[in-house]
């Protein structure tokens, strides 16, 4: 019996690299009842990222990382309490891509106790989605 999958398709997937299987039914054992199933395993995976939770210092540097793979290559969206970041002055995003993979980086400098929070790396491409969260605290830095 297949397990549930994001890289379960139906038999025509477009995906010249794709494995197929057969699997038949316990119910029906007549072979006219055979399934063909593809198994596609180049869905969208993270395959790296940050520690879940960080205390960071008020006016220090966070830094988040996240590594995604996949064909074809993934995109990568980051979220703080489930709204979209985008890079400004105090947050830039990096994203470097080799071969099938995408690193990508978020750097908050500095940081402020609204920096606190849940953030998210969503990697995306045509087969799946993946995602990983960070927990952040501040620590407030005494002299």
């Amino acid at each position: 019996m297949l397990k549930s999958s994001p890289f379960v398709g139906v038999n025509g997937a477009n995906s010249p690299k794709s494995r197929k299987f057969v699997s038949q039914s316990r119910a029906n054992t007549d072979p006219k009842e055979l399934q063909d199933i593809i198994i596609t395993p180049e869905g969208a995976k993270i395959i790296k990222s940050s520690h879940f939770n960080l205390v960071y210092v008020l006016g220090h540097k966070i830094v988040f990382l996240c590594v995604a793979q996949g064909s074809p290559p993934p995109s990568i969206t980051w979220f703080k309490d489930g709204v979209e970041l985008f890079g400004h002055k105090y947050m830039q995003l990096h994203e470097w891509h080799y071969g099938k993979k995408l690193k990508s980086k978020m750097e908050i400098d500095p940081a402020t106790q609204a920096d606190a929070g849940i953030y998210e790396c969503h990697a995306n491409n045509k087969y799946a989605v993946d995602s990983a969260a960070f927990r952040t605290t501040y620590l407030a830095e005494f002299n």
